[in-house]
């Protein structure tokens, strides 16, 4: 027969492995999320690297480029991703009509 102590003991123990179930769970999604996240922002890296291509002296601002990378990871659709890809095209567009140093200024940086 288990005495009132034992009983104590196992109820430790059986907390003990659910906590330590919960903080692994835990790690795994905190990693999976990490992983996602990677992924989403290497999109909007390459979707960037494909507009350069199209760059001319007169370009958008760094500050442009990252506020299209966050704009395009939290595109909750692609009308949304859409929306950004062409928020930004406009932008690249107007900064490579500028032929002249001196006008490339704003949002547009010469380079």
């Amino acid at each position: 027969m288990a005495s009132k102590g034992d009983l104590s003991i196992n109820v430790i123990i059986v907390a003990v492995l659910a906590l330590l179930v919960l903080v692994v769970l835990a790690a795994i999604f905190v990693t999976k999320l990490g992983v996602f996240d990677k992924g989403v922002n290497k999109e909007g890296q390459t979707e960037l690297v494909k507009m350069k291509i199209f760059y001319g002296d007169c370009h958008p601002s760094s500050s442009a480029e990252i506020a299209f990378t966050s704009e395009l990871a939290q595109a909750g659709d692609e009308a949304a991703k859409d929306a950004a890809k062409a928020k930004f095209k406009d932008a690249s567009a107007t900064c490579k009509q500028v032929t002249d140093k001196n006008s490339c200024s704003g949002e547009c940086i010469w380079g």
